[in-house]
């Protein structure tokens, strides 16, 4: 079993998109070299994944180039959803 990582004082939470009380968190534990996606329904993380941080740019990379392939913001905009990320402190 992997060890246990203290959960860090700052996260950046984002909402599902389907609702239902469903997750994803983004922590730095910059102490051990990671960037830790854990997935969350209430108060219960179902699941992580340990990135590490040598390989966050090519992540964000992959990101960037899908939303710039596709986003559109007039449609995201007349979604009636707004922004889904939550600044979380817990």
């Amino acid at each position: 079993m992997a060890d246990v990582l203290p959960f860090p004082a700052r996260g950046e939470m984002f909402v599902d998109a389907r609702g239902g009380g469903r997750m994803l968190r983004a922590t730095w534990h910059h102490e051990v070299g990671l960037l830790v996606l854990s997935l969350w329904q209430g108060d219960t993380c179902t699941g992580t994944f340990r990135l590490h941080a040598a390989d966050a740019p090519a992540f964000l990379a992959a990101i960037a180039d899908g939303l710039a392939a596709g986003y559109n913001p007039a449609k995201a905009a007349g979604s009636g959803r707004s922004s889904t990320a939550v600044n979380s402190a817990r």
